[in-house]
This record gives C-alpha cells, structure tokens and sequence, in this order.
C-alpha cells in the first residue's frame, strides 16, 4: 500500500508541476517575445505619452494592441496583472516530487557508491539529502553572487553570462561526482529552476512591486528595479530549454551512465541556450540560422562524446552464458522489484512495466537489461551489489 500511496502522490504532483512549468515557461517566452517585437509607436499621443513600443497581434479571432511604457503610465490600473504564482508552483512542486522520489529513499537514488570520493561513496541517507540541499542552496547563491559582483548595474552582462557558463561547467561535473547519474542531471536542472524561481522571488517581483509603490506615491520609480528585473528575466528564458531538457534526463540511461556524463550534460546546456538565442533574435527581427546550427553541433558532439564503447565486455571472449547463468543473476539483482507484486516497499507495480518472472519475459526484454545493467544504471544504487563480472555476463548474452 505504501507504494501505491507513493506513486499515486508522484502522479498529482508530476501532473501540477508540468502543467504550472508549461504556463510559467510559456508565459516567459512570450514576453521575451513581446519585449524584442515591440515597435516604435505612430501616434503622436503614445509618444506624448511615455509609450516607448507596441506590437499589434491577432489570436483566437481577435485584434490585441500591446504597448510598452518607457517608465510607467499617467496612472496605473486596479487591475494590474502580476506573473509569479506559476514559478513558484512550478518550484514547489518540483521540490516536493524530489523530497518524494529522491529524498525518501536517498541510499537507493541520490548516493553514488562508484564516487571517486571516497566520502561521498560512503554517505548514509541523510548525509546525503543535507548534501543534496546544500547543493541547491550553494547553487544560488554563488550565482546570485556572482550578479551581484560581475554586474551589479548591468554593464557587464557578457561577462557574467560567461562567468555563469562557467559556473554551470563546474556543478555540472560536480553533481556526477557526488551523486547518481540520473539524481546529478535532475540536481544540476534543480540549481538552475531555483535560481529562476529565486530571481523571481527575490529580484522580479520585489522590484515591480516597489516601482508600483513609487508611482502610487506620484515619485519616479527606480530605473535600477526595472534594469534588474530584465536582466534576471533574461536569464531566465536561456535557463529554460537546458532546464526541461535535464528534467526529462531521467527517462534516458545513456544520458547520465557514461563516464563523462557531466561533459554531455554541458555541452546539452550550452545547446539549449544557444538555441534559445536564435528564438530571441529571431523576435527582434534578425535572423540568425548560424545559432540553430551551432546548437545542433553542440548536441551532436554531446552524443558523439557519450556513444557507448564499440567493445563488447571482457567475458564475451568466453562466449554466451547460458539461460541458468542469466536467469539466476536477474532472479537475485532485478526481480525484487521487477515483479508483479514487487517486493520492494517502494513499488507498487514493477518499473516502467518490466517484468522479469519468467525467462520468456526476460528473452522479450534482453535489450533493455543489457543496456541499464551494462552502463550500470541498475539496479538503481546497487542496492542489490550486482557485481561487475554479473554485469559483463548479462551484457555478453545474445541468445
């Protein structure tokens, strides 16, 4: 019942977060996209009026005019939309599905017993989810720092981007190091949602709000507040295609299961943001082709350098084990939870639907074994302490 309780939160909670990620990131690309579209306006009165763009549009069978005041208007409506609730609904939710599938069962998802850090090999449950915190922790506030330092008035946002490029290299190889492959893609994504959430929180809407209690008052508001708030919007819109694609990381093995994996997941950033580019100019009416093709090299490079090895494990020289071999090294490592009825407490039904209880079962799915048992992603943890000669074995069976 406990797993089925788990699975049944998982699903609410994965549903919440995708669908209030979709608003909030669809809502951020859209003013990106408002913000660079935006033209100087025609009419004398929307000069004499402080309007410094406008953009007219037609959606769902109507007309829409929007305008862009260079500071704020004469007077400022009741009615004056704010956009935040979706960041941190999408935050919330987030950090709830990870204390769920992550932080409740740490020793199974987050400690990497093939660390080349002793210590963090050796981690017990909770010193790994305080580790785990502390990361996301330590994540903003370097990079908050770093903005803070680099470009506090935003005159030197190319170097701070290169300076957070940087940054994302180093958490990038640091989150493989300390934790699972698959926890270290979500971690490294998880740093950069709460540093959009964070910017949100702490600079965004802040700002807003005291250039709103400025008007109100009938004083000029801060340019500083609205200089801010774009640079972390900014930020923000290049965070989100490497932040979708590291949040679905975890249904893709060969992602985090190579060597190298904290490599192929910058170059895959590097990509998301390149692309991402293209898009920003692209609304700003300049066509630049050269950043879509230059974000298609970064991700064939990222599967280039992550393509597994082309030869086979030492005991394929031996030839293929036979159905006993196999069959009792998958009833001992995998079946546990590959089952019917698992009987491992945290499954309520066997993952993804691989079942393992017979040998034709098995025979049907020999692919899918090999390959999460050869680039030892399962057993998840090694809790069952599958050995690597078990692992050469099944990777070497082609009946």
């Amino acid at each position: 019942m406990y797993g089925y309780i788990v699975d049944v939160v998982n699903l609410l909670l994965r549903w919440l977060h995708v669908i209030a990620a979709i608003a909030w990131i669809g809502e951020s690309i859209y003013f990106v996209m408002l913000d660079n579209s935006l033209r100087k306006p025609k009419a004398a009165e929307d000069h004499e009026k402080g309007v410094s763009g406008e953009m007219w549009a037609v959606h769902g069978g109507g007309f829409y005019h929007n305008q862009k005041y260079t500071t704020a208007p004469a007077k400022l409506p009741n009615d004056l939309h704010w956009s935040f609730w979706k960041a941190y609904t999408t935050w919330l939710t987030g950090f709830a599905l990870f204390v769920v599938l992550y932080m409740a069962s740490p020793e199974f998802y987050l400690v990497n017993a093939n660390s080349p850090w002793a210590w963090a090999a050796e981690l017990s449950g909770w010193q790994a989810n305080l580790l785990a915190l502390a990361f996301l922790l330590g994540g903003w506030v370097v990079y908050n720092e770093l903005c803070k330092r680099i470009s506090p008035n935003m005159e030197r946002d190319g170097l701070l981007s290169l300076a957070v490029a940087v940054m994302m290299v180093i958490v990038a190889y640091l989150s493989t190091q300390l934790f699972t492959g698959r926890a270290a893609f979500l971690l490294t994504g998880a740093v950069m949602a709460t540093a959009m959430s964070a910017n949100v929180f702490f600079w965004i809407i802040p700002g807003q709000r005291r250039m709103v209690k400025a008007m109100k008052a009938g004083e000029a508001p801060n340019p500083l507040d609205g200089k801010r708030g774009k640079q972390r919007s900014v930020h923000n819109t290049y965070f989100t295609l490497p932040v979708v694609l590291l949040m679905i990381s975890n249904h893709y093995s060969f992602l985090y299961s190579h060597e190298l994996a904290w490599v192929v997941m910058a170059l895959l950033i590097f990509a998301g943001a390149v692309i991402r580019q293209f898009f920003v100019l692209m609304h700003a009416g300049h066509n630049k082709p050269g950043y879509l093709v230059a974000g298609a090299a970064l991700i064939v490079l990222a599967f280039w350098v992550g393509a597994p090895s082309a030869s086979g494990p030492a005991s394929a020289e031996a030839g293929s084990p036979g159905r006993e071999q196999v069959s009792a090294i998958i009833e001992q490592h995998c079946v546990q939870c590959h089952a019917r009825d698992p009987a491992h407490a945290g499954f309520s039904a066997p993952p993804a639907g691989h079942v393992f209880e017979s040998w034709d079962e098995i025979k049907q799915q020999r692919e899918i074994i090999q390959q999460v048992v050869g680039n030892h992603y399962m057993p998840l943890g090694n809790i069952t302490n599958m050995t690597a000669e078990e692992r050469d074995i099944i990777a070497a069976w082609e009946e």
